[in-house]
Formats: C-alpha cells, structure tokens, sequence
C-alpha cells in the first residue's frame, strides 16, 4: 500500500491514497458484490462448497455419528441410522477438532504478525507471552466451537452466512432443493433420510422460510436418491430455480410440471 515508503518520506500521500482505493476498498467491493450476486441466485455456495468451517462441520458431524450415534450432541435421540455408537471414534474426533483448532489458531496470528516469525517462534519454543495466550485462547475457542456449536454459528452467528441468506431469501426464482409433493407418499417408508443427513439440521422438504441457512450442499438430495433408488423410483428431491423454485416461497402446489 506504501505505507512504509510514506513513513520514511519516500512516498507521497497521493499514491497512498490510490493504492488503497484500487488495492484494498475497490476488490473488497467487488468481492462482496460478486459474493452477494451469487448468492441472490444460487444460495449459500460459498458456505456448502469454499467455507473452511462448513468443512469442519460436515467432518465433525460424520465422526460424532460414529461415536455417538447422532450428527451432534443437540439431538434428542439417534437419528435414522444403522450406526451405532462406538465411543473409540471419541478419540479421532477430538483429536481432529483440536488439532485443526490449534492450525487455525497459528494461522490467524500470522494475519496480524509475519507468518516467519510466528512460525520460528512457534519451532524452536520462543513465543512471547502474547503470542502464545492467543494461540492458546483461540484454539480453545475453536475446539469449543466444532464440538459443540459448529452448525449453530453457521446459522446464528456468522456474518457472512447472514449476507447470503437474506440476498437468497429476496429473490423468489433462485435455485433452491424442490420437493415432489406429488408422490410424498413415497416418503412414508423413509425414515427420514433428508432430514438426518443435513449438516444444518434443517428440513429440505420444508417451505423456503424455514431453510434460510440451507447451504445449498446437496447432501439431502443425495440420501433421496439413494433411498428411491431401492425402489427403482426417481429422488422426490432436486435442484430447481425459475418458476419451479416458487412453490418453496408460495407454499402453492403449482410445481406439477417440475418433476
């Protein structure tokens, strides 16, 4: 930005002042734009595919099921499943959240001071005092957050998932999962499939209102096909947009020609 260059009297304040314009507010404003833009017409990507937390949130839910029977300690009962719980997977599980806790935490400190440093300091056993109640108090925040309030910052507390919902929640026609509700007696032997495997722990067939944090994933279009294909039957489940992603605001059953 040239900052240092007009400490020292070598750069002027003009070029200061342009290189923050078209180096730092101009992309941030584009970013956010694009970020805004995508969601108003596909929904939640950036959260379902590039968020490195949803990552976490998918690979912790999968462990917890595995050791616990349920994607999170919040639900009341074992879901839908044929897994039973088997406490040894307790171990990959913490492991796996405090050791990403511990990488994330290293990372965010080289944000605020150069990463050679951080990492010199942190191989030969010479971090300062700062420095290391930082990595220590965010790794513990961390390991705290992917154990037992993952999927619940996605939906209430990030910022940026908010952002998203709201411009996908103002556009009617943006893609969205479509339930078939015509052939909703094919549900009636599932055991809930959809439901079960979302990592939100939100209800896919449900109307538009009520999946504001979908991170559009797919996971639970994926569970439908599987369970439907036993039945040589097509998923009751898919991605649509247009006049066939109303029905999901409307609550109308005018998605006939849809599946």
């Amino acid at each position: 930005m040239g900052f240092t260059g007009f400490q020292y009297g070598f750069t002027p304040a003009s070029d200061v002042i342009i290189n923050l314009i078209f180096k730092a507010f101009l992309p941030l404003a584009i970013a956010g734009l694009l970020l805004i833009y995508v969601a108003w017409r596909w929904g939640r990507l950036y959260c379902g595919w590039l968020c490195p937390h949803f990552t976490m949130v998918e690979s912790i839910n999968k462990l917890m099921t595995r050791a616990t029977g349920k994607p999170t300690l919040w639900d009341k009962a074992p879901l839908g499943t044929t897994l039973e719980g088997n406490p040894w997977y307790w171990l990959p599980l913490l492991l796996l959240s405090l050791g990403m806790a511990f990488v994330w935490a290293v990372s965010f400190l080289t944000y605020a001071i150069p990463p050679d440093v951080v990492y010199y300091n942190l191989l030969h056993g010479q971090l300062s005092l700062i420095q290391f109640l930082f990595i220590a108090l965010v790794t513990l925040m961390l390991t705290l957050d992917f154990l037992f309030a993952r999927h619940l910052f996605c939906r209430y507390g990030c910022s940026v998932g908010l952002i998203q919902g709201l411009a996908w929640m103002s556009n009617d026609n943006a893609m969205t999962i479509g339930f078939n509700r015509q052939q909703a007696k094919d549900c009636q032997d599932c055991n809930n499939a959809c439901d079960n495997i979302c990592p939100m722990r939100i209800k896919p067939r449900t109307l538009k209102r009520k999946m504001f944090t979908c991170t559009q994933c797919g996971e639970c279009i994926e569970a439908c096909i599987e369970v439907q294909a036993r039945k040589d039957k097509p998923s009751l489940l898919k991605w649509v947009n247009g006049n066939c992603a109303n029905h999901k605001t409307t609550g109308r059953d005018d998605d006939q020609d849809c599946f």
